[in-house]
């Protein structure tokens, strides 16, 4: 890995994520920058990550949509792709999802999740997904399968977006802002293994219904951006 100018980003939230990140940092394809984005953890994981050669984005602002933001943000690549900090997913499968882009065959690509064993993906978090993605199809037409973190788009068409949920939101809103713009999505299976440690969103019901709940709230916006209706966040 290399922490100046690389060929392609890899955005990577991460709060408390210490025990996971070897094991995702040794699997960045080569050329590649790994920007992992420490979301205020207590663990050392920002120490551990620098020590493995990634370079290190501090993002104080709690939420899975500010450690996005904040790593697409530094970024520097044509292409930024994102994926989860927790062991789940494999970053070297994000290699075709990038030549998708560069080639011109997509704008933005999806990894939909394969549970691999047990405990991979729970029940009420698979229940989630799947009403989030039907809601999705009734807003905007796309027959997607998952809103997983696993994914590739070029920077600039990215930022112009003009992504503001700092929460669970975010990924939704991507996909959401992506397809009012008229970009070509694809989506492509990827084994999905049980992550390292807790979840801190969808390990238990209240935090898949928050999740839930921010999501239903990006799925409100008018198009364009503008909150059909305003509501209040608690």
């Amino acid at each position: 890995m290399t922490t100046t100018s690389s060929d392609v980003d890899v955005v990577l939230p991460c709060l408390n994520e210490a025990e996971a990140l070897p094991w995702v940092l040794e699997r960045i394809p080569p050329g590649w920058r790994a920007l992992v984005v420490d979301n205020g953890s207590t663990d050392g994981s920002a120490r551990v990550a620098r020590a493995l050669g990634a370079t290190v984005v501090p993002e104080p602002r709690r939420g899975f949509g500010a450690a996005c933001h904040a790593g697409l943000t530094a970024a520097t690549a044509d292409v930024v792709c994102f994926c989860d900090c927790d062991a789940s997913l494999d970053p070297s499968l994000l290699v075709p999802f990038v030549r998708e882009v560069r080639d011109g065959e997509a704008d933005l690509v999806l990894g939909r999740r394969r549970p691999q064993g047990r405990g991979a993906w729970p029940a009420h978090a698979r229940a989630g997904n799947l009403a989030l993605a039907r809601m999705l199809r009734r807003r905007t037409g796309l027959r997607l399968h998952d809103l997983g973190p696993l994914r590739a788009a070029r920077r600039e068409p990215l930022l112009a977006l003009g992504l503001t949920d700092r929460r669970s939101g975010y990924p939704l809103q991507m996909v959401v802002r992506a397809a009012d713009a008229g970009w070509r999505i694809t989506e492509h299976d990827v084994p999905y293994l049980p992550r390292t440690g807790a979840s801190k969103v969808t390990g238990t019901w209240r935090g898949t219904w928050q999740a839930v709940r921010d999501m239903s709230r990006v799925l409100g916006e008018a198009p364009g951006g503008t909150p059909a209706v305003e509501r209040s966040v608690r």
